[in-house]
């Protein structure tokens, strides 16, 4: 008899069904303010400021666990991305940065090297 994956292993499959190809089809804002649809932003603030650190913080938080890969693609950049990544996969689940991670070197790399 098979064993059932477990809930960590279904979670990882949900995101990794999310991802984008590359890392260069991260195409949104990386300054402004940028106003999340309620699909992402269900539960408290929907409009961000991403010159404001705390607030593209959460940003990035929010769009990396709820994103579907239309707005993976759409409301994260490549570049804020790399540059977050040290300390933003600290505050998401590690689900989410274990796919992350494992889809793309560089985000791995730029972890070990902030380490």
């Amino acid at each position: 008899m098979a064993s059932q994956p477990s809930l960590s292993d279904l979670r990882r499959t949900k995101f990794a069904r999310r991802m984008p190809a590359a890392l260069s089809e991260l195409v949104g804002p990386e300054h402004g303010t940028v106003s999340l649809p309620l699909h992402l932003a269900w539960s408290g603030l929907t409009t961000f400021d991403l010159d404001q650190p705390r607030l593209r913080m959460s940003y990035y938080r929010i769009v990396l666990a709820e994103g579907q890969h239309d707005d993976l693609v759409r409301y994260l950049n490549r570049s804020l991305l790399v540059r977050l990544w040290p300390t933003l996969r600290t505050l998401i689940s590690r689900e989410v940065r274990e796919v992350w991670e494992q889809s793309f070197d560089e985000l791995a790399h730029s972890a070990q090297a902030a380490a």
